[in-house]
């Protein structure tokens, strides 16, 4: 099972890599401006603002990444994990409670930390 909580942490993670990403060096392009539902003139309005928010994904990434490296010392590890992957199923809680229209996004956000954290739950009860 924690193995399995693992490998969704992994994804995780990596799903907020790509955000970061998106946010970093695709802001104001179109197919970013699609995902996000912004007109070129949001973008360019809110290029500050996704400054701060690309960090937010990213140390959520690094986060959840540390807890996956750090394994083999799971008080640490699972603390690492819950915080991070928690944060990052509040985080798609948080945007789906904001914009009912980002509900599909809300639920790309968020699957992987909660099926992590369930995984990692089971683990613990096992």
């Amino acid at each position: 099972m924690r193995l399995v909580a693992l490998v969704f942490a992994v994804l995780a993670a990596l799903m907020h890599l790509y955000i970061f990403w998106m946010e970093s060096l695709r802001w104001e392009r179109p197919e970013t401006r699609k995902v996000f539902g912004t007109s070129p003139e949001q973008a360019a309005t809110t290029r500050r603002l996704a400054y701060n928010q690309r960090f937010y994904n990213l140390f959520l990434a690094l986060t959840a990444g540390a807890g996956v490296v750090l394994f083999w010392w799971p008080v640490v590890s699972n603390t690492l994990l819950i915080v991070g992957l928690g944060s990052m199923v509040l985080a798609a809680l948080v945007l789906i409670t904001n914009d009912r229209r980002m509900a599909r996004a809300a639920l790309v956000q968020g699957m992987f930390p909660a099926l992590a954290l369930a995984f990692l739950g089971a683990s613990a009860l096992s």
